[in-house]
């Protein structure tokens, strides 16, 4: 007899809530069709406000907090955190390019604790953490995720991503070194995470070569960003009935 058909369980993360209202409203549209599960909320972004107040309804989401060192103002004044900002007040985007330095850890520290608390003060429940262009990522800052992590007690934390579609795949050494950093993420046992972590599209390319984790999977995805008007388009299809397995979404408070 042929075996049960095998199944993955995903998270449709929308990253980014609170940097646009066409970010949040957009959002808020696909949660309430079903099709986004989760979202992290950028505690610094021009539309936070208006973010909290449009998740109200959604009770079956996960929402965490999207960690930020790359755009808009900090929410800290630090003077470490001085390399790291342009002579506006606003992260020059340049973190990947400085000196890790014992003080710039600690000023890091402090921007996101600042950050988790300003969306707990919201009355969010704070499901898990990531970051705006994946500086959580970032090697050198490991001990500072983990500190951050362990300060308020946060299970669920993205992944590196480890799932590249056939026509563009990583290399021997960047596979390498993302199992490390997960394998590193994941040594502690109060820590959540999925198996796999892709983009939407990439996600269904992979599907389609049966190339994808067993388990669960996140699919990030960036509803209302007009770079992205594919990817939503996209997500809005019947994607789940074309899988050659079976698809039951979840969120990270059902992870």
């Amino acid at each position: 007899m042929p075996g049960a058909p095998r199944s993955i369980r995903i998270i449709v993360n929308a990253d980014d809530l609170g940097i646009s209202t066409q970010a949040n409203d957009a959002i808020a549209d696909l949660m309430s069709r079903g099709m986004v599960t989760s979202s992290t909320m950028m505690a610094n972004g021009p539309k936070f406000d208006e973010a909290v107040d449009r998740i109200a309804p959604f009770t079956n989401a996960s929402f965490g907090v999207h960690l930020n060192l790359t755009t808009f103002r900090p929410l800290t004044t630090h003077r470490d955190l001085e390399v790291i900002v342009d002579d506006t007040g606003t992260f020059a985007g340049n973190v990947r390019e400085v000196a890790f330095t014992r003080s710039l850890r600690r000023a890091i520290f402090g921007e996101w604790c600042a950050q988790i608390e300003k969306v707990r003060e919201r009355g969010v429940n704070v499901s898990h953490l990531d970051s705006h262009h994946h500086v959580h990522t970032i090697p050198l800052l490991f001990l500072t995720l983990r500190r951050v992590q362990q300060h308020f007690g946060i299970r669920g934390i993205r992944i590196s991503k480890n799932v590249y579609s056939p026509c563009y795949p990583a290399s021997r050494a960047v596979l390498m070194k993302k199992r490390i950093w997960n394998t590193l993420l994941r040594s502690r046992r109060t820590t959540k995470t999925t198996c796999g972590f892709t983009e939407f599209g990439t996600f269904l390319e992979a599907a389609r070569r049966d190339r994808v984790p067993w388990g669960t999977v996140e699919l990030m995805v960036h509803p209302g960003h007009p770079d992205f008007a594919d990817e939503t388009a996209s997500l809005k299809t019947p994607w789940i009935d074309r899988m050659p397995f079976n698809v039951e979404l979840i969120n990270y408070h059902t992870l």
